[in-house]
């Protein structure tokens, strides 16, 4: 079984390549996410249909991977940017995120999402050096 840090990576970069089937693969029954707002979902299909009108694509540039173990979960934090394309073709870049993963058993369980990116896109603008520009 792969290390719980390399499960999300794997996961993520399914998302990315939006390789779906790959990504379910590693989905535990029951799995759900929360994104800012709080907006709850538990489907791929569900997270495609309420990104969609958000962004054109979003990459993600990571800084680190935390990863803590108890019991028989290990709960994995992503830490980043995130850059990619507005719905206008604008591109956006240095939005920052954290990602907080539960891992079971060599699946996702659980995934929490912070993000600056609806401030961002509220000022109309991008992330350099910790300041947002319109």
């Amino acid at each position: 079984m792969p290390a719980p840090a390399q499960t999300v990576r794997d996961y993520l970069s399914a998302m990315e390549d939006r390789d779906l089937e790959r990504a379910r693969a590693l989905l535990a029954d029951g799995f759900t996410m929360e994104f800012p707002g709080p907006v709850r979902m538990a489907g791929l299909d569900e997270l495609l249909a309420w990104a969609g009108p958000r962004y054109r694509f979003v990459r993600k540039t990571y800084e680190r991977f935390d990863t803590c173990t108890e019991a028989s979960d290990s709960v994995v934090y992503c830490f980043g940017t995130l850059g990619g394309e507005w719905p206008d073709g604008t591109p956006f870049s240095g939005i920052r995120f954290i990602d907080r993963f539960t891992v079971r058993d060599g699946r996702l369980v659980d995934q929490t999402v912070w993000n600056d990116l609806g401030e961002v896109r509220h000022a109309g603008g991008s992330v350099r050096a910790g300041r947002t520009r319109r």
